[in-house]
Order: structure tokens, then sequence, then C-alpha cells
């Protein structure tokens, strides 16, 4: 099982367990089976849509082939970078597997970061292989086998960066600074730093809202793996340094003063 720290803005290290390569190695087996399952519904359901359809009528083919690439391509292509975006960092196979994509801080990642780990997946590759492939089929054996062995370079490359390197970041993950994080069922790192707070909430601390949305991940980060490994001194350093920026006095417990500027900024940031 390994570990990485991750520095805060508050020079406190956060500690994050890096999943095993089995882990995603099963998740991405998991995200192939659900697209595979979407490709045989979607082939069957515009096989029932044009079964009654004039083959050689071109206006109807060149409907049928842009419909198929619409409804059938382009949900396999953005699957990963549209489900990473909107379920905070997991896509099907990384939510059972229980690991998330999260920037190098620790943090949700930003668009632009799941957009370029998404220009660096599999499925371009695969892609550039079958490419590849046809190529060699039609006699161009020099661009064949050139695309080929890019294809494999890259694919190894990959692997043997994420079981050696400390962070297991991939070539992806490595432009765009994102790693990928195993989160435990329990006493684990929320999906998002957003929580359920009522309307009639009195905020203690609005000076909350001087610090950064950075800041803020940092803070649901500390307080999480303070109380994961009941860390009190780690809670307490961050609540010194949060205190002394924000000259903020208080005497509540350095557990207890976390959590409430956690629900301070819900509740100040989305009114």
């Amino acid at each position: 099982m390994a570990f990485v720290k991750v520095p805060t803005n508050f020079n406190i290290d956060v500690e994050f367990e890096i999943p095993e390569f089995y882990r995603r190695l099963i998740a991405l087996l998991i995200d192939l089976l659900v697209l595979f399952f979407y490709y045989k519904i979607a082939v069957a359901i515009l096989s029932a849509i044009f079964s009654g359809a004039d083959y050689w009528d071109m206006e109807q083919r060149y409907n049928s082939h842009w419909l198929g690439i619409v409804v059938i391509l382009m949900p396999i292509l953005i699957y990963h970078v549209l489900l990473e975006i909107t379920m905070n960092g997991q896509s099907v196979g990384k939510k059972i597997m229980n690991i998330r994509v999260v920037n190098e801080n620790g943090g949700k990642a930003s668009i632009s970061q799941f957009v370029i780990r998404w220009l660096l997946r599999d499925i371009w590759f695969l892609i550039i292989l079958a490419i590849g492939l046809q190529k060699d089929a039609m006699g161009y054996r020099a661009e064949s086998t050139f695309l080929i062995i890019f294809v494999f370079a890259y694919f190894i490359t990959d692997i043997v960066l994420i079981v050696s390197t400390q962070k297991g970041q991939r070539i992806g993950d490595i432009l765009a600074k994102t790693i990928l994080i195993r989160v435990n069922t329990k006493g684990s790192i929320e999906e998002t730093v957003f929580q359920e707070v009522a309307d009639s909430y009195v905020p203690s601390f609005p000076q909350i809202m001087q610090l950064s949305d950075k800041d803020i991940n940092a803070i649901k980060s500390i307080l999480e793996t303070a109380r994961k490994k009941s860390d009190f001194n780690m809670a307490e350093a961050a609540a010194s340094k949060i205190k002394a920026h924000l000259k903020i006095e208080s005497s509540v417990s350095p557990f207890d003063f976390l959590e409430v500027l956690l629900k301070d900024y819900n509740y100040l940031s989305t009114k």
C-alpha cells in the first residue's frame, strides 16, 4: 500500500493513499464493459430504426452514417472526461473501485486538468492502433509499423510510470498535474467541500471568504486526514495558521474550529 504526502498552503503535508495498479486496471475494465454494453445497445436501436430503410437511398445512408457517429462514437469518446467532470473525478469503474482523480494538491481537479488527461487517454491510442492495422492491410508497411510501435511504446511507458513512480502518475496525469487517490468508504475525504447547511445557520467566522478555493480544499483535506489518523497536532497546526492569517481569536478546539470554517464557507458561498 503506497502513500503520497501532498503539501498544502498551510505548510502541512496531507497523506493520500495511492491505489494499487490492479485497482486502476479493474476500474478501466469496468469502464470498457460499460462502453461495450452501451455500444451493443446503441447499435441494436439504430439497426431497428433503419431496418426498413432503403439501403440504396443515398440520403438515408448519409443520415444513418452521421447518426451512428453521434449516437455511438461520440459518447464513447467523451465518456471519461464527461463523467470525471460531472462525478468529481470518478467514472463508473473508478467509483466502484473507490478511486478518484484529484489535483496534485489533493483538491478537486479543474475542467482543464480533466481535459488534458483525457486527451492522452487510451481510447485515442487505440484509434491510432486501428489506423495502423488498416494501413498494414492496405500495404503501407512502414507507416503501419511506426504507428503500432508508437502506440505500444506509449502504453508500456504509461504502465512503467504507474507502477514505478511515487505518485503513480501516467503521462496524462503528469501533464495535467493530477493524481489518482484511494477513497475509503469510511473516514475518507468527502466528494466535495460542499455540505448541507441549514438556512438558519449563523456564520461564526466570515473572514473565511478571504481564502481561495484551493485553501478551502486544503482545510477539508487536513481535517479529514487529521480525523482519520486522530492527529490532534495536525489539526492544531492548521487551526493556528488560519487564525493567524485571518486574525481570528477563538478558543474552540482545532477539530471543531476547522469544521465551523467549512460550514461558514458553505453557507456564505451560496448566499
